[in-house]
Formats: structure tokens, sequence, C-alpha cells
């Protein structure tokens, strides 16, 4: 019997390859599985580029998994099938991810003339009028962009919850979150869809969702991703871009194809001595690691989660590094207020801007209860707290710098306990009260490495012993994203987590 291209795609013959993580490649056998699930996103393309697949072929696949699981999960904002259809039929470009499904999150992310909601319904219908650089690069890379993941309002808390998409479920348990605020991403590389997908984080949100969702996630240095245009910096520049992604070297392989100055910056990261894939397998040397698990508002930290940072901390001693108890000392109330400070005026401009556009006034029919209460508090910012907020952010960036220069990571929980349920911190929560009590209890780390600019990554080593994914924390000194990545390589071959992923329902 004919053998359709389909089945080839589909890993049912045992013709098809097998490109692992690592690079080599071995003949299949029979059932071997689906490539969207032996592949991670390098392979996928070298898969294309030797022609064993088509870019067309690995599209639909994509295509297909999205529209069987995403009523379950509900991680997609947008879909831009024909968009993507008509790319590939163009021609994709031979960048280093030729020809590989690719989604971007809905928030501050622009393609010309498609839309941008950033999970609110306040921006519903608005269509983009210009692409972002991050989105030309990603093409130039050859990725085939097929969709728009969801955000909560304005990417403001630590879920994939809101009014205008509903919630976004967790692949390893539905009653979950994702996390947040790169949930719907995190949820479709989790539920197989694909094997990568862009992320943004400005106070965790790409580290919060890869613990969630048992991936891999790294934010980088400040100015290392562009983020306009039009701005070329967000919250401050608290925010930055990148993915969560299956792999260590499809993470190292994406900030490859889309870091480097971008034109009206007003800074960029230090250039790499050479490419972040090279990084991945190269010995890190001996590493001096600060491990804490304590957060400095001493707030409860769960004990699954205290269990896996020290597991991951005697990791790192077995692979030959320096671990001791330490962590910086700063000002959290100043830091804080400050962070409050900063997203509370920008999402006044923000919300401001768009009503005059629209005519309307900002209120509870258009914004969520928490988002509003941000407004409200941006409301009150003056240019002097403005400047105030900066100036402490930049104390603090100073202060553990300096405790940087006796460590080469800072080790510690993503979050204070494995994936919330859902409704405990979404933004429409009617008791306000309560929802700044538990996102404050909830994310006590990973805000930092925003407000000082440093890089940071979750790494999936641990599961809670309810069954759901825990993340571990590596945050590096300014710039050095190439010591996270030769860490996160060792890691991953100490302790591989590819295989480790939720019973998902059949496609």
């Amino acid at each position: 019997m004919k053998t359709s291209r389909r089945e080839m795609v589909a890993g049912t013959i045992a013709v098809a390859a097998t490109v692992t993580a690592g690079g080599t490649v071995r003949a299949a056998t029979s059932g071997s599985g689906h490539v969207l699930d032996t592949h991670d996103a390098l392979g996928l393309a070298e898969l294309v580029k030797t022609r064993q697949v088509s870019a067309s072929e690995l599209l639909e696949s994509a295509i297909e998994r999205a529209e069987k699981r995403n009523p379950q999960y509900n991680f997609m904002a947008h879909k831009l099938y024909e968009r993507a259809r008509a790319a590939v039929a163009k021609g994709v470009l031979e960048g280093p991810f030729q020809g590989v499904p690719w989604l971007i999150k809905d928030l501050n992310t622009n393609i010309e003339g498609e839309l941008t909601e950033q999970g609110s319904r306040l921006f519903k219908g608005n269509r983009a009028k210009v692409s972002s650089e991050l989105v030309k690069r990603y093409e130039r890379a050859g990725l085939v962009i097929f969709g728009k993941t969801t955000s909560p309002e304005f990417g403001l808390t630590a879920t994939t919850e809101s009014k205008l998409m509903g919630d976004t479920r967790n692949p390893w348990n539905p009653a979950h979150s994702t996390g947040g605020s790169s949930g719907g991403s995190a949820a479709a590389v989790a539920a197989g869809v694909i094997p990568a997908a862009h992320a943004t984080d400005g106070g965790g949100s790409i580290r919060i969702p890869a613990s969630c969702c048992g991936l891999f996630g790294l934010k980088p240095s400040r100015g290392r991703v562009p983020m306009g245009p039009p701005y070329t910096e967000g919250w401050g520049g608290m925010s930055a871009h990148h993915a969560v992604t299956q792999t260590v070297r499809d993470s190292a392989a994406l900030l490859d194809a889309t870091h480097g100055l971008e034109l009206g910056s007003r800074y960029t990261a230090p250039t790499p001595e050479r490419p972040f894939l090279e990084e991945v397998g190269r010995d890190p040397g001996r590493l001096r690691i600060a491990l804490n698990v304590t957060p400095a508002l001493g707030t409860p930290v769960d004990p699954d989660v205290v269990a896996a940072v020290r597991e991951a901390g005697r990791l790192c001693e077995k692979l030959g590094h320096v671990v001791e108890e330490a962590a910086p000392k700063l000002d959290m109330d100043a830091i804080g207020k400050a962070s409050f400070s900063i997203i509370g005026s920008s999402i006044v401009a923000n919300v401001n801007a768009r009503c005059a556009a629209l005519g309307i006034k900002p209120g509870p029919d258009v914004l969520e209860a928490a988002t509003l209460v941000y407004y409200q508090m941006g409301q009150k910012a003056t240019g002097a707290d403005y400047a105030q907020a900066v100036n402490d952010l930049l104390i603090a960036s100073t202060a553990v710098a300096d405790f940087m220069t006796n460590y080469d990571i800072l080790l510690s929980p993503v979050v204070a306990s494995p994936p919330l349920p859902l409704g405990v911190i979404s933004l429409s929560n009617p008791d306000i009260e309560a929802y700044f009590k538990a996102i404050t209890a909830y994310v006590p780390f990973s805000g930092l490495m925003n407000q000082t600019g440093q890089p940071s990554m979750s790494v999936p080593l641990a599961m809670s012993k309810s069954g759901l994914p825990i993340g571990v924390m590596f945050s590096g000194r300014y710039g050095t994203e190439a010591t996270l990545f030769r860490l996160a390589g060792q890691l991953e071959t100490a302790a591989p987590w590819r295989n480790r992923k939720p019973r998902l329902p059949r496609v």
C-alpha cells in the first residue's frame, strides 16, 4: 500500500528520521511518534532543509493540533492560518528555523494589519499599524507565524485568565493555571502543538509559565531582544521578550536569531563572545552559586518548592559547583513601590491613549477589577514619583550587581508554590485585597531580575507531590546569558526533562 506524505510526517512508518535534542540522527522505528512530539524546533527545521518533510506539512500538522487541543486548554487568541499558508506558498526563508510553525504572544508584539488586543476588552478589534522588529527577525529566521497566544490584560498577573479570552488551562491539570502572563504560549508548547513559542517577561512572565508547564524559559538581559516599534522598552525597562521551549538549544538558537540593537533603542546588552547555541554543551567551569529560598517579605514557600530548589543545589554541587546560602540585602518596600509606580503610570498612558481614540472613559466595562486599581494608582503618581521610582530601581540594580561580584548564579524558586487553581490571581477577582495578597505571596522572587535587568531562567527540574511541574530559577549577572546556557545544557544532560510530558488527548 502506498504511504502518504501525511503519514510520514506523523511518524507512522520506519523511513522517518528522528533528530534528537543533541542534533544526532538515528533511524526511527515504526510507531516512533509524530515529528512534533519527537523533534525540537531545530530538529524540525533540519527535516525541512533535508526535504524529509515540507514546511506546508509541518504547518498543517500544527494547525490540526491547535484546532483539536485549543478547545480544552484555550491558548489561541487569534488564528493566522491563511497568512501562514500564504507565507509558506511564497517560500519560507532559509534561516535556522526554516519552515518551523510559530506562535507569538498577543501582547505588544505586532503584525501589521493583524489584531493586537493585549488580553483587554478595551483593545478589542485593535489592529497593528506596523510590524514589530522582533516579528521581522522571526520571519527572517524561517519561522512561520500561524497565530497569537493568550495573555491576561496587559500582562498584569501571573496567570492567563481574562474576560476577553477566558481562562487558559494547564495541560498538566486543566483546573490549574498555566502561569502568566505568557501562559498561552506555554500551554501551546506543553500541549504539543509546537516545540517552542514566543513569550514576554515583565515580572516573571516567561519563567512563571515555564515553571507551571514544565518547560525551559529564559528571560534575557535588558536590551538583548528588540521591543519596538514604536516603543523600544516596556515598563521602564523591566519587560523583555524571548521564548518558552522544550529544549535549551532551541532557546539559545532563537536568541541568536533575534538579539541585537534595534533602531531608536537607548541601550543594548553586551555583544556575546560567540553564538549562544555554541554555549550549550560547553563546560561552565566551577560556578559560585548563591542559594535563597526565603522571600524578603517573609511570605511562606511551599515545601515541594523548597525541596526542588535544594535538590537543584545538590545537583549543582555534584556537577562540581560551589553552592552556599546567600541573598542580596535590599529595600524591598522601596522596590515594590517603585515597580507599582512605573507599571501604574505606563497603564495610565496606554489606557488614556486608547480611550481618547475611542472617545470613551476607562471603567469596569472595559477594564478588569485589578487593572482599574493599577490605573488609579498610576493616576496618583506624579512626575517626581516616577523619577524616584527609576532612582530606587537603579539603587537596587547597583546593590544586586555588587552582590553578584561574589557569585556567578543566584538560585531560587520561580514561584512560591506549584501552579495555582484557576481564579485565585485572576485580574477579575472582585476581592481586590485578596488578589493583591495572593499575587504578592505567589511571586516573591522573579520580579527582581526584571527590576535589575539581569538574565534569568526557569529550568524544569522537579514535580510536586500532586503531579504538577516546578521550575527552579537560575539568575546571572547582567549580560551573562552564555553562563546560563552553559549551566542549562549541563543540567539538561544530568537531569533530562524532555520526556516528562502531560497526558494529552490523541490527535
